[in-house]
């Protein structure tokens, strides 16, 4: 706090007051032109409007040599305040509850800033303002020029300000007044060493981690063509010296715009840098009540989260920062179109289907011949003339724009015309479109929300969030894989086609979850380029025309999907989905949830860059799972099921929501019109999740067992076997057997247990499970009750019976059996069966019977097996017991 004059000095003060003060938060430079201010208007008292800056409350906390007689502005009653000095600012929100004054007419206001005008600017009656780097400068000349002495002390703070404010004349703002100022200082004895001392002390440990998570958060975004970067951090308590941190990680990155946002304690806090004119931080942070320099700027948001601050900050960012865009900035492409032979009803299915407003029509070539819009279908259709071709009815007189037209020159053409679509036109080439819509999302750019839900297509995000993520990809994924990646990157450019590392690989490369599954989704002609991959490669490729799909099969096995940029349409709830090409965009758009919408640029420009076009990065940190859009679950019901698999495998929840459209799309009962192979397809992988009960209980939760079979229940008594299941299981791995088994076979006949056996079949044939497993399913049911009933009936020496029991049945019947019985003497037999008895063998075969002087006959499975219940009761144990037990047992079958 700063040092206060005493209630005797108040007493002399005037009824009449004259007070210099600054703006909130001050700084050195504020503090600084105060105590020039006090040179200039002896008779006035120095009131900070509020708190300082934790350096400068430091600085009047430990140094004692600094002695300024300022007043706490609740002594000061503001009634008798007659003159108002304002320095370094002039912006009314800016200097506290001193901006109540403005309103009286009789109140006078000096001001003496260095900032750019904006639009909350006090109007003075004496205005001296010059846009130096620090305000301290201009007023160090007025001092100078009035031949006003100072100290060395004095000159000392004064200089503080303009080192503070230039940061040590390395800011782009400096000006050759600044210089001049500093240097007439310390000619009158400024210190440099107390300076040095003020400015560079050493980062405490809060410090450097708190740099380190700006460093670590930074993420890179092209807005309107300018690269910006934004970091954030979040510590539970105040951390001082922010805007340093700012600055170190601006010069260590050597960064042109850094905008960092950090939550300490109930505030955020902002703090941005420029070095180019394209962007004003000034006028950004303006708009959360702050101000600064063009090059240097800061606020304090109160009553909003770091994610609240973050969005407004890009929406701001959006609209603030103008560059030149032009029409292949912002066109779509590819143009979905049709032939102009295309009859009216066939072009309202297709407009109806990919949810958009207008059909190109092409021909051949894809030279554009015209457009025929929604609203021209219909009422084509209304007047009856559904049959009759397109051509008759399309606009065949438009306005169009090339790839380099400007967004002011679209906007001029769109506006003043009232034009609902441009095409963009590459000579006569269609090689895109502009919408209306297109237009208007970029000119006022709408703020997303947590779980902000797109309807279609036209609503994708304009901003897209891009960081480099190249060397998290080398540390997570084998060297042979990066090699592979680079690969294609390089052959794409060659094709001139983008490439993108798409899917759950790059979802868990960030999650640091172990994945290999490469699929690769390329903006261009798919199959061609596996093709061409293969052959650069040595691999084989296999292609699916109908969905623009590859599969590339490297020389060791190793295989890599590859998809050509599309889009899907549903024609029914449930149903398989048609496929068209598209843009990476639109592809990311068909996809399920928002964290499986990463992409990773793989071209040698761009390898590396991850492209999150639905805030995919912001989901995974908040562990949260969100559909794209509203539709999502009607048009694909197993996505619920895949809902549930994933937030149980990584620990998420679903979003609010998404959790209101799951039970939106079970109400409407969407399910029943699902295959039953694509539900199996869906169960099964659940059941495949290394702890799948959690997920069976989501089911349940959400009403979903009823339409995998009417009877199925979650009772108690499944819960038990299932629980039973886990722990068996678990056992059973750890003991390292070897024995090749599918867990999913005991988790599903667990679950179906509570199942009639005319129920069971049913399921059977509701899922479409193939012959052989249909009759493995329903044979593993069968063997399970008898193989309880069997060993219940044991007794006594029992090895070999327990043997024969067991033997002939699959590991999920005997691993099933032991979690239903609830007999300790059963489980202990099957134990003991996969511990010490399964693959037992005996040393002798039919050869050595022969070598013993047997004849061979029928007789010989007598004494194999006889010598095998000896060997499992532990009668015999080596070979030589072997033909000893045969002799005593058998000598009299011996070929005399």
């Amino acid at each position: 706090m700063a040092p206060e004059a005493s209630e005797k000095e108040m007493k002399k003060h005037t009824p009449h007051l004259e007070v210099i003060t600054t703006h909130v938060n001050a700084d050195f430079d504020a503090l600084a032109s105060m105590l020039a201010a006090k040179k200039l208007y002896p008779e006035a008292i120095m009131v900070f409007p509020g708190a300082q800056e934790k350096n400068l409350r430091n600085f009047f906390l430990h140094t004692s040599s600094y002695l300024f007689d300022f007043v706490r502005i609740k002594d000061v009653d503001l009634n008798k305040i007659n003159r108002l000095i304002l320095v370094d600012t002039r912006q009314k929100r800016r200097i506290g509850k001193f901006k109540k004054l403005l309103d009286r007419n009789d109140m006078e206001v000096h001001i003496y800033d260095h900032h750019p005008p904006s639009d909350d600017d006090i109007k003075g009656d004496l205005e001296i303002i010059q846009e130096h780097g620090a305000g301290i400068s201009r007023m160090t000349e007025i001092i100078r020029e009035k031949g006003i002495k100072i100290t060395p002390d004095e000159a000392t703070l004064m200089s503080l300000g303009i080192y503070e404010d230039t940061g040590s004349f390395t800011f782009s703002s400096t000006k050759t007044e600044d210089y001049e100022a500093a240097a007439w200082l310390l000619e009158q004895g400024a210190s440099l060493n107390t300076i040095s001392d003020m400015l560079t002390r050493e980062l405490t440990a809060e410090q450097v981690w708190l740099l380190n998570d700006l460093m670590a958060s930074a993420t890179k975004n092209n807005i309107n063509g300018i690269e910006v970067v934004i970091a954030k951090a979040k510590s539970d308590r105040y951390i001082g010296d922010f805007a340093v941190l700012v600055q170190k990680f601006m010069e260590m990155e050597n960064l042109n715009v850094l905008f960092a946002l950090a939550q300490m304690e109930n505030r955020v806090y902002l703090v941005a840098r420029s070095r180019i004119p394209e962007v004003n931080v000034a006028e950004i942070a303006f708009e959360f009540g702050g101000g600064g320099h063009p090059q240097a700027a800061s606020a304090t948001i109160i009553e909003k989260t770091l994610i609240q601050a973050e969005e407004d900050l890009h929406s701001i960012l959006l609209r603030r920062i103008d560059f030149e865009r032009t029409a292949k900035d912002m066109m779509t492409s590819p143009v979905i179109n049709i032939s102009s032979e295309v009859t009216i009803r066939e072009a309202n299915d297709t407009l109806t289907r990919y949810n958009i407003n207008f059909l190109m029509v092409v021909d051949e070539g894809k030279i554009l011949k015209g457009y025929i819009s929604r609203q021209m279908v219909d009422r084509a259709i209304f007047l009856g003339l559904e049959m009759r071709p397109v051509r008759e009815y399309m606009n065949v007189e438009f306005y169009h724009v090339g790839p380099e037209t400007t967004l002011n020159q679209i906007q001029d053409l769109i506006i003043s015309n009232k034009v609902g679509v441009l095409p963009v036109l590459k000579g006569s080439e269609l090689i895109g479109v502009i919408t209306r819509t297109d237009l208007l999302n970029i000119l006022i750019e709408r703020s997303s929300t947590p779980e902000f839900l797109y309807d279609s297509e036209e609503e994708l995000p304009r901003f897209v969030r891009k960081k480099n993520i190249g060397n998290l990809l080398k540390e997570r994924l084998p060297d042979k894989i990066i090699r592979l990646l680079k690969d294609l990157g390089e052959l794409a450019d060659r094709l001139d086609y983008n490439a993108y590392l798409v899917g759950g690989l790059v979802r868990d490369v960030i999650l640091k979850r172990e994945n290999l599954d490469v699929d690769i989704v390329i903006e261009g002609d798919g199959i061609k380029f596996a093709r061409t991959s293969a052959s650069h490669l040595g691999a084989k490729v296999r292609s699916y025309p109908k969905f623009g799909t590859a599969v590339l099969v490297m020389p060791d096995g190793f295989k890599i999907d590859v998809a050509t940029a599309r889009m899907e349409h549903y024609e029914s709830p449930a149903a398989l989905p048609e496929v068209k090409l598209s843009s990476l965009r639109r592809d990311l758009f068909r996809r399920d949830f928002t964290v499986n919408t990463l992409a990773v640029h793989l071209n040698k420009g761009h390898y590396g860059t991850l492209i999150d076009h639905f805030s995919a990065m912001k989901d995974i940190k908040e562990r949260t799972l969100r559909v794209i859009h509203n539709l999502s679950f009607v048009e694909d019901p197993t996505r619920i099921l895949r809902a549930i698999r994933f937030e149980q495998r990584f620990g998420f929840r679903i979003g609010r929501l998404t959790e209101t459209l799951i039970q939106n799309a079970v109400n409407i009962r969407c399910f029943e019109n699902l295959s039953g192979q694509r539900l199996f397809i869906e169960l099964q992988m659940i059941l495949k999740e290394e702890d799948p009960i959690g997920a069976i209980e989501r089911m349940d939760g959400y009403g979903l067992l009823k339409f995998i079979s009417p009877e199925l229940r979650l009772t108690e008594e499944v819960r038990t076997i299932l629980k039973e299941i886990k722990g068996i299981l678990v056992w059973f791995d750890l003991l390292y057997l070897g024995i090749a088994y599918e867990p999913w076979k005991v988790y599903f006949l667990g679950l179906s247990s509570c199942l009639s056996d005319d129920a069971f079949k049913n399921l059977i044939k509701r899922l479409q499970l193939q012959d052989k497993e249909m009759e493995g399913m329903i044979s593993a049911r069968q063997e399970e009750g008898r193989v309880l009933r069997e060993l219940y009936r044991l007794k006594g020496k029992n090895r070999y019976s327990i043997y024969r029991v067991l033997s002939p049945l699959p590991a999920e019947v005997l691993l099933y059996a032991m979690a239903k019985s609830r007999g300790e003497k059963t489980k202990r037999y099957i134990s003991t069966f996969f511990t010490r008895l399964k693959g037992t063998e005996v040393f002798l075969k039919g050869k050595d019977l022969i070598a013993m002087g047997y004849k061979p006959g029928p007789f010989f499975k007598e004494i194999l097996e006889g010598l095998l219940e000896a060997k499992l009761e532990g009668d015999v144990s080596t070979k030589e017991d072997e033909i000893e037990f045969v002799k005593d047992r058998f000598g009299s079958l011996l070929d005399t």
